[in-house]
């Protein structure tokens, strides 16, 4: 810029060559006001109408995030290349507009543009924005129509993750074995995508091929396997990555920070969690977001509450996911009065509007109280729908404090919601078997049966020697399982023989 205004201080005018070079360096450094004196310039001198000047005038815009100076510039320019339309999709992308996108990615087609790999890959996050698999599966055939998908790794990697994100594991699979060249980004793209769908153990399998390869992970991959990791309760594995993370001297903040974080919190050892948090020179919501969650269902409801109490201190604003692990550390502990408080909060000091999850906490926290009456109150006052989360909750409550006749009426309104899912069934059945109802209970699991309703086997992980080992109600198959029933007897007996007797009801 300043040699810019040394050369017009001078007396020399730009041209076509310098305007957009200037205008790249304005969008390099967000400097929009900069950028529209130059925008001023162009039209002073005569040079608005070139193609290579509105196209960075155009990115400067999108860059910037003023979308309507940039589809302004595009409808107003005589000729569009293919710049032009990459920018414009670009700039759809960029400021969320996926649908607008897309659509301009078809109309450029019909204006007879082809489309090179940067336009493709931008369309396929687009697709994997909106997670549209239909949408999705049409972008994919008419790329197959005018590109060779598996000669350009970053298109071959844009469609394996649009297929992730749109919930079809099998083609991204397919996709991703078909490539004859693949990146980090194409590893990321498996892992990451795993993760995301909730398939843990086959992130990991990659991850354990991706090292037998030699392959080095970068801060994506580790993010994505710390997530594995906590949901697995793989506690070795984490904390390998942590150190591989200290050796290759990678600061723990930002995303790595926090999913070191949630990790060690997922699998039990909020110490180190806290420790981790603790050194995090740069910490955001999501930090501090981590660590109330972590301490909350660990059953650290104070210590939830002290770091809480920590971020306006810091001036870092709480966001909803925030709210609630601090309203869940509420409910877990008992705390009803704190609870009440920062739900008002909410809205009152923090100007968030209270969702369906923070209702379901609230619900949650007064029936666990045995505030069941307001807890109906409560939901009958909501400004939103209740949904199965918040009924859920009422129905959890009724089920600790035997509350038979109204667990049947929010029984109805579950299956009204979730007509397939089990848990409503399984819970009222565990009502009725606690009142000695046990005709009501049998007739219940006859109507699941009748409408095909498939009880989910309960399951459990626990990590030996590096090893996850998952049990499931039922299951016979390991090895030593008469040992480990023997263990489980011997525990129930001597639980019974201090004055404790398990059931199977009051587990939430």
């Amino acid at each position: 810029m300043e040699l810019y205004k040394e050369m017009m201080t001078k007396g020399i005018f730009p041209d076509t060559y310098t305007i957009p070079y200037v205008l790249k360096a304005c969008a390099k450094f967000h400097a929009l006001k900069e950028g529209q004196q130059i925008h001023a310039h162009s039209i002073k001198f005569g040079l608005s109408s070139n193609v290579y000047v509105l196209n960075t005038l155009m990115r400067l815009y999108a860059v910037c995030g003023v979308i309507h100076y940039v589809l302004k510039l595009f409808d107003t320019s005589p000729e569009k290349d293919l710049v032009s339309w990459t920018t414009l999709i670009q700039a759809f992308v960029k400021m969320g507009f996926a649908k607008e996108a897309i659509q301009a990615y078809f109309d450029m087609g019909r204006a007879n543009l082809r489309p090179d790999k940067m336009t493709l890959v931008v369309v396929l996050s687009a697709c994997s924005r909106l997670g549209d698999l239909s949408l999705g599966t049409q972008i994919h055939e008419n790329i197959c129509e005018i590109h060779d998908i598996y000669s350009d790794v970053f298109v071959g990697n844009a469609l394996v993750d649009m297929y992730m994100k749109c919930g079809d594991v099998d083609s991204a699979c397919q996709l991703y074995h078909k490539m004859p060249v693949k990146n980090v980004v194409s590893w990321n793209s498996m892992i990451s995508g795993l993760v995301q769908q909730g398939q843990f153990k086959e992130a990991l399998d990659f991850f354990h091929d991706m090292q037998r390869l030699s392959l080095k992970p970068d801060s994506v991959t580790l993010v994505a396997v710390l997530n594995a990791c906590g949901n697995l309760g793989k506690l070795e594995l984490g904390k390998w990555v942590h150190s591989f993370i200290d050796k290759n001297q990678i600061k723990p903040d930002g995303f790595i920070g926090n999913a070191l974080v949630d990790m060690y919190a997922k699998c039990g050892s909020i110490e180190q969690a806290f420790s981790v948090f603790q050194g995090m020179k740069c910490r955001d919501v999501f930090s501090y977001t981590a660590m109330i969650v972590g301490f909350a269902m660990n059953g650290e409801a104070e210590r939830a509450l002290d770091i809480f109490a920590e971020m306006p201190m810091v001036g870092i604003k709480p966001d909803e996911v925030t709210f609630v692990g601090v309203l869940s550390a509420c409910s877990h502990a008992g705390m009803v009065e704190e609870g009440r408080k920062h739900f008002e909060d909410m809205s009152r000091v923090y100007n968030l509007e209270p969702q369906t999850e923070h209702y379901g906490c609230t619900v949650d926290l007064l029936g666990r109280a045995g505030l069941i009456s307001e807890a109906v109150e409560f939901i009958s006052n909501m400004p939103i729908e209740p949904d199965a989360f918040v009924w859920g909750a009422l129905l959890g409550a009724c089920s600790i404090h035997g509350k038979v006749e109204l667990g049947e009426s929010v029984m109805k309104k579950l299956v009204a919601i979730e007509p397939v899912r089990d848990g409503a069934y399984i819970l009222m059945s565990n009502i009725y078997s606690s009142a000695n109802r046990w005709k009501d209970a049998l007739k219940l699991r006859k109507a699941m049966k009748e409408r095909k309703v498939k009880k989910t086997p309960g399951c459990s992980l626990i990590e030996v020697d590096g090893v996850v080992y998952e049990f499931r109600k039922g299951d016979k198959s390991h090895p030593r399982n008469e040992d480990i029933r023997k263990s489980l007897d011997e525990m129930a007996t001597h639980l019974q023989n201090h004055g404790q007797f398990p059931t199977n009801n009051l587990i939430s």
